[in-house]
């Protein structure tokens, strides 16, 4: 668990459980804590996804070299570059035996010291910024071609829950295992004994987050759970149903569609992050009659030269109405948050 949780309120703590996932604290005796409710087996199969070394975790499906590398032209290159040679986000080839040396270059091939890992994040976080996405077939054949640009595997081979633990990996034998904070006498000074007595007989919430806390601050979480019906379970959970999916409420407002679809990580309306503000966009293109057309074709495919050099990835997953009515919403020129 994270370091800053041991110095968290409990309350507080609770408090933002209740934020994200909707549930409703109630004061009961001993029996229970009264938090939340327990989870269906779908929503712990939707983020029980690790990997482990010996490939414990992985899903059926298999993927060869060839077909990653059409997925990755399609969904990688723009960030990662054709061959996975570009720095700029993370550098994904070369570099293996370099970290010994004096000029290291961390990449897939020169530190991971499993395969495993690789499927792992891919599966997880990649691609940006529509992670969880991809099936386990688009996620094995892609970690099979990533592993070929390095020369870890051949090009013919096809990866899956038998063969990808048994790739060796270059760096397996260059990790030393972390001993604990401090070792007294050659052990670690860290036990792991589970406190079970004078435990608490009785818990109340004291302390709240004002309402809209989360959505203030972060937007709407429900984004983050993109992709889970390609993974690992079927159905929608009750958690992720959102209220823009409400037929009769009114229209998201554009700025609400650019959260929903993951532009506002790399947008702000009024100062640049990684891309261009919104009005400085708009105010490039005031008065131009195809500024709309050209900026639906710019976000599609994506690109880098106009803003700065950090690459666009092409943002195929906003469907035509929600990137429609976000362009014209930038376009307009107040571009403010509602």
């Amino acid at each position: 668990m994270s370091k800053w949780l041991e110095f968290m309120p409990r309350a507080l703590l609770a408090t933002q459980i209740v934020l994200v996932f909707g549930f409703t604290p109630q004061v009961t005796a001993a029996t229970g804590y009264g938090l939340g409710r327990p989870a269906t087996p779908a929503e712990i199969a939707g983020w029980d996804i690790d990997v482990r070394p010996d490939g414990q975790g992985l899903p059926p499906g298999r993927g060869s070299v060839a077909e990653g590398e059409k997925i990755y032209g399609e969904k990688c290159a723009s960030c990662h570059g054709d061959f996975g040679d570009n720095p700029q986000y993370a550098q994904l080839a070369g570099g293996v035996g370099s970290l010994a040396g004096s000029s290291p270059v961390w990449t897939v091939g020169s530190a991971l010291n499993n395969a495993t890992t690789l499927f792992d994040y891919i599966n997880r976080a990649m691609p940006f910024p529509n992670p969880k996405s991809l099936t386990p077939d688009e996620v094995y054949a892609l970690s099979a071609y990533i592993l070929n640009l390095s020369n870890i595997v051949p090009a013919d081979a096809v990866l899956d829950q038998k063969t990808l633990p048994q790739v060796k990996m270059p760096n397996r034998d260059g990790f030393i295992l972390f001993p604990g904070l401090m070792t007294a006498h050659g052990k670690s000074d860290i036990h792991a004994v589970a406190c079970m007595h004078d435990c608490v007989k009785q818990v109340k919430v004291i302390s709240e987050l004002p309402a809209g806390f989360t959505e203030k601050f972060f937007g709407d979480i429900s984004q983050e759970f993109r992709g889970l019906n390609t993974m690992n379970q079927t159905g929608e959970p009750q958690w992720v149903r959102v209220a823009l999916n409400d037929s009769s409420a009114a229209p998201p407002s554009g700025y609400a569609l650019a959260q929903k679809n993951g532009c506002t990580a790399c947008h702000a309306t009024d100062h640049k992050i990684v891309g261009p503000a919104y009005r400085d966009v708009a105010a490039k293109y005031q008065g131009d009659a195809q500024a709309l057309e050209k900026l639906k074709a710019k976000v599609r495919k994506g690109g880098a030269g106009v803003w700065g050099e950090v690459p666009m990835p092409p943002q195929t997953q906003v469907s035509d109405g929600d990137l429609d009515a976000i362009l014209k919403w930038v376009l307009s020129g107040g571009a403010t948050t509602p």
